[in-house]
């Protein structure tokens, strides 16, 4: 079968399509003709040489989290999936024995990771971490919702975000950002959300932006959030400077989730400001399988579309890769093996 494999940690160009073996399930797994998998920021940053988790001696490396697909074969343990089952991948990968694996959530696991090899035509993965699909959902955008989506939905979920609130979203025509943009207002939430692109921005204010800051310098965000008002939870994908910056425009008893770190891995907290005003700053990875379920349902009844920016063919992946280095997209990039 055909991948696109990381031969080089050296940016798009270290991309090349390879002939692997097809694989077969184990036990518990399943094999998947791969229909869809978009690409995050977290495949480019392995890409780029910048994960702790991939280095040379693990080249070639298939990444892809996020697939979609048709089960081609089941292992002999595998019941309630069975072949020619259309299903979108949860790509979290838990121990399945320690207390949160237990109790939950899922997504707290102490040897959390993630599921890579859905840039190919075929993968192997755990049968019970796939989610069946309505017939009229489709591959490319069920194969959008993994990451981008379950990570938004359950950071409004972890900052208690109901209607009539205000959400700030630095960096909102990102994948988080967007996503965010359309599930806060499916929660009857207002938003603001920044950008260096007024394009980009009125791309997502289409989506339901409310109010748009096309700016980068945070004191300028600052002036423009606080005239808007105070935000009752802010969602921050970018961490560095975005983080002080949140912690200061947000009402007392606000609260900030953090999941990335895109403008940096360090930021500055005010810890009076934190417990005079009581606010919290909450991190959170990743979502729950759950959650997951939830979205797909929620495309399935028609309540929620995912923006997607572009489809490409496997052949082309250092293509797509190329599109999110330079920051021109809006919405998931999908391949289409």
């Amino acid at each position: 079968m055909r991948a696109a494999a990381f031969t080089e940690l050296s940016g798009p160009d270290g991309v090349s399509v390879i002939d692997k073996p097809s694989p077969d399930p184990g036990p518990d797994e399943a094999v998947v003709d791969v229909e869809a998998c978009s690409i995050n920021r977290h495949d480019l940053w392995v890409l780029e040489g910048d994960s702790a988790m991939v280095d040379a001696d693990d080249l070639p490396f298939v990444t892809g989290l996020d697939l979609a697909g048709v089960v081609r074969e089941v292992g002999t343990d595998v019941s309630g999936i069975d072949p020619g089952d259309r299903v979108v991948l949860c790509p979290n990968q838990t121990c399945r024995s320690c207390r949160f694996c237990r109790e939950g959530p899922e997504n707290m696991c102490e040897r959390f990771s993630l599921y890579h090899g859905g840039l190919a035509e075929a993968a192997c993965v755990r049968a019970d971490r796939l989610l069946e699909l309505a017939a009229d959902v489709s591959a490319t955008t069920a194969a959008s919702l993994p990451t981008a989506y379950t990570t938004a939905f359950h950071m409004l979920r972890r900052a208690d975000v109901g209607p009539a609130d205000l959400v700030f979203v630095p960096g909102a025509t990102g994948g988080v950002g967007v996503a965010t943009v359309q599930l806060a207002s499916l929660l009857g939430a207002r938003t603001i959300g920044t950008s260096s692109s007024g394009a980009k921005l009125d791309r997502v204010q289409e989506l339901g932006l409310d109010h748009a800051i096309c700016a980068t310098d945070t004191d300028e965000i600052h002036a423009a959030v606080t005239e808007i008002g105070e935000p009752d939870a802010v969602i921050n994908h970018l961490g560095g400077e975005y983080t002080a910056l949140g912690q200061d425009v947000m009402r007392r008893g606000g609260t900030m989730t953090i999941c990335g770190r895109t403008a940096g891995d360090t930021s500055s907290i005010d810890v009076p400001d934190l417990f005079l005003e009581h606010k919290r700053v909450v991190g959170s990875t990743m979502g729950t399988q759950d959650d997951l379920r939830r979205l797909v349902d929620l495309v399935a009844e028609g309540e929620l579309e995912p923006e997607i920016d572009e489809t490409y063919p496997l052949e082309e992946t250092n293509t797509a890769f190329e599109a999110m280095e330079d920051r021109e997209s809006v919405g998931k990039l999908v391949l289409e093996p």
